[in-house]
């Protein structure tokens, strides 16, 4: 113990002779160096390219792309700072700038595609199969400086990579061929998605999905499953159809006994309805034949209606000729008694406008013929003139010519005023 004390003691004191020793002669090489002008200007210039240089080959302005997130890393303070997506400050031998895209990304394992590929899997049997695998995942946003702090630069090859190949050997590892290859492969792919989901989580990555696709088989494996397949396709199919035919017998059974109860019960049915509708008819005539005899007595009754009310019509008939008969000869007497006053009131009144008309003639006599003239108007042409010395032009006719004249010629020739009362009269 206290041999290994000295020499610690012993390489700390040379290391510290040693420390002062290049200290001194740093110091006399800057002092050799700023003390030259010329010296001055090569350094100036030296650091000015050297300034350049970086700038160039790391400009201080870089762009993060759409679709992905900076992680800014302070190489003096090991600060992590998350840039969006847009221009970022960075500072040559400062700052360092990682990039992680937010978009899915996705692992197929290449090697382990194939049967005869650089790394397949092994089943429970210890045969190498094949499968066809798609991881599909992407970085969470929220744990992007996590992320960065703690897992490599690369996360695909350095994490998903080797956590998703040995996931899926050691899962598959459980399994058979046929398991894989036929009835749980669904199964199988589920707990994978499970499982990977948990692991990569804890990183501050999200699995979306994984997928099992193609599985490739030794080919002579994959032959001898194939006819192992088809034989119990076959037993399968087999059994089914001894199922199927068994149910058809037991259906046809089913069918034979549902028809003879459907026949039992029918019958049944029928005879109920029988004994119904007897027993229906039965009642029925117990209200029937009351019912016929109110009929009988209805229509008996309305024939004695319509007997009397035929004769109470006939003797309202008869009554009603008889007023007809007396209305019709008592409107015939006052028929007859009217026209009888109306004769005998026309007689006087004809008789009264006579004995008027004989006076006012007696005293116009002019008036005469104003009469005649008016009467003849419509036949003959008629000119009433101031009567001439032998009177009325148609005295003749009324005897007036002759009283004034006297008596006719010997001769018969007559006047002309005679001759044409004369052909008045006529007409």
């Amino acid at each position: 113990m206290s041999s290994l004390r000295e020499r610690i003691k012993h390489a700390a004191r040379r290391t510290y002779v040693f420390g002062r020793a290049a200290g001194a002669a740093l110091v006399l090489g800057c002092l050799e160096v700023f003390g030259s002008p010329r010296h001055r200007r090569y350094l100036a210039a030296g650091f000015i390219a050297g300034a350049v240089l970086l700038l160039v080959l790391r400009p201080p302005i870089q762009v993060v792309p759409a679709g992905e997130v900076g992680v800014r890393i302070n190489r003096l303070t090991g600060a992590l700072t998350v840039v969006p997506e847009g221009p970022a400050l960075v500072l040559p031998l400062v700052h360092e700038l990682r990039r992680y895209s937010l978009r899915d990304q996705v692992y197929r394992p290449q090697a382990s595609a194939t049967a005869e590929g650089a790394a397949p899997f092994q089943t429970v049997e210890g045969l190498s199969v094949g499968v066809s695998v798609t991881v599909r995942y992407a970085v969470d946003p929220a744990r992007v400086g996590e992320v960065a702090r703690r897992l490599p630069a690369d996360v695909g090859h350095d994490l998903i990579e080797p956590v998703v190949d040995g996931v899926l050997h050691r899962a598959l590892a459980r399994h058979t061929v046929r398991e894989i290859f036929t009835d749980q492969r669904a199964a199988i792919q589920d707990d994978l998605e499970s499982e990977l989901r948990g692991l990569l989580a804890k990183d501050g990555i999200t699995v979306r999905s994984v997928y099992l696709g193609n599985v490739d088989l030794p080919e002579q494996y994959r032959k001898g499953l194939e006819g192992m397949l088809s034989e119990e396709l076959a037993t399968e199919k087999m059994r089914y159809t001894l199922q199927l035919k068994e149910k058809r017998v037991k259906e046809s059974e089913l069918d034979a006994d549902a028809a003879k109860v459907q026949r039992e019960k029918a019958a049944e049915t029928a005879a109920s309805e029988e004994i119904i509708a007897a027993k229906a008819r039965e009642e029925a005539m117990k209200h029937v034949l009351p019912l016929k005899e109110k009929e009988i007595e209805q229509r008996r009754l309305e024939a004695e209606a319509r007997k009397v009310q035929r004769l109470t019509d006939a003797e309202g008939d008869a009554e009603a000729r008889k007023i007809e008969t007396a209305a019709e000869a008592e409107a015939r007497k006052k028929l007859a008694d009217a026209e009888a006053y109306r004769i005998e009131a026309t007689g006087k009144a004809n008789s009264a406008q006579l004995e008027r008309d004989s006076v006012l003639i007696a005293r116009n006599p002019l008036l005469i013929q104003k009469t005649l003239a008016d009467k003849l108007s419509d036949k003959i042409q008629v000119i009433v003139a101031p009567p001439s010395a032998g009177g009325f032009f148609a005295g003749g006719l009324l005897g007036m010519q002759a009283q004034a004249r006297g008596p006719a010629p010997a001769n018969g020739n007559a006047t002309p005023a005679a001759a044409a009362s004369d052909d008045a009269e006529r007409e």
